[in-house]
């Protein structure tokens, strides 16, 4: 009874933790800002997708041309249908048989940043179930950029400790949770979705 009190009693700290981080980068995002946090892949960094402005400095922190779209986060199925129009029924199918993160390229992009959209109207769109990352899409109730924690054409930082000094310091918000692990998460994989049944497999 002892031991599973204890279990209990850290598993009620930790989501105390989760939440009170989601409500401190929320209060960051809606301002603009950018974060630093883990998600179901990479730590990655992080922006409202609807904000332009918060895109841009993305992109300027990175060194990356925005030419070389970045994808989104969501924690609900629900709202895709509002950011994509149309979206072909392989992409439901998709979701439902992952067993491990899955970004989707999905076609008719609308309500993003501008400059999140690719030239043909796409974005890359992964449904997250990490409960950190989950946490502050569900507070933000917005999709949340996520692109990896490096300079364009640096490795990527597959550790909250491989990620460079120049990258914590640029950003207004790093998330304290998480940074010490050590296991080599894997990326997702990258699927491009067209209508008709259509997919390529990009990774």
């Amino acid at each position: 009874m002892q031991a599973y009190n204890l279990v209990n009693i850290a598993i009620l700290m930790e989501t105390k933790d989760i939440s009170r981080v989601a409500s401190e980068a929320f209060e960051v995002l809606k301002r603009g800002g950018v974060i630093l946090y883990p998600t179901d892949t990479v730590w990655g960094l992080g922006c409202d997708a609807t904000n332009e402005e918060a895109v841009r400095r993305i992109y300027d922190i990175k060194r990356r041309s925005d030419s070389k779209s970045m994808l989104v986060l969501t924690d609900a199925p629900g709202s895709i249908d509002y950011y994509f129009g149309q979206v072909p029924s392989t992409a439901w199918e998709i979701w439902d048989v992952a067993t491990s993160p899955v970004t989707l390229i999905l076609p008719r992009a609308r309500h993003f940043a501008p400059s999140l959209v690719a030239e043909d109207g796409s974005v890359g769109v992964r449904i997250t179930h990490e409960a950190v990352s989950r946490a502050i899409c569900q507070r933000l109730r917005r999709p949340l950029v996520s692109t990896s924690a490096n300079i364009s054409g640096e490795p990527t930082a597959k550790t909250f400790a491989a990620i460079s000094d120049e990258i914590k310091q640029a950003v207004d918000y790093i998330v304290p949770l998480r940074q010490d692990e050590t296991s080599l998460p894997k990326p997702s994989g990258i699927i491009w979705v067209g209508d008709g049944g259509l997919v390529k497999v990009i990774r």
